[in-house]
């Protein structure tokens, strides 16, 4: 990874600490939310492609940080300063897809041989 001394299994605390507070939120300010995590999500989708390992996904946070995600959300949801909350959204983004890696199994990142 592009950050020594930062581990994929930190980066995954971070995301399901979002993954919780998402899941805790408001029913109604959390379909909100849910919406913004659902576009992020489709946008990690188009920026790694086709199949991806938990490093590819953890570089990507790394190196291109959250940014790009605030200008999401406030564009998804411009009227709802709660849905600007990275630590909730992004966080929820990057732990949901993370699931979709290659190399991620029961919440996990897979061992290499």
């Amino acid at each position: 990874m592009s950050s020594p001394g930062v581990r994929f299994e930190e980066l995954v605390c971070l995301w399901e600490e979002g993954q919780r507070r998402l899941g805790s939120a408001p029913s109604g300010e959390r379909v909100v939310l849910e919406r913004v995590v659902d576009q992020l999500v489709a946008t990690l989708r188009r920026r790694l492609g086709g199949p991806f390992s938990t490093h590819e996904l953890a570089t990507l946070y790394l190196e291109h940080g959250t940014d790009w995600c605030f200008e999401i959300a406030t564009q998804v949801a411009p009227h709802t300063p709660s849905a600007w909350d990275m630590t909730t959204v992004a966080g929820a983004a990057f732990g949901r897809y993370a699931r979709e890696a290659v190399d991620f199994s029961i919440g996990r990142r897979i061992a290499e041989d």
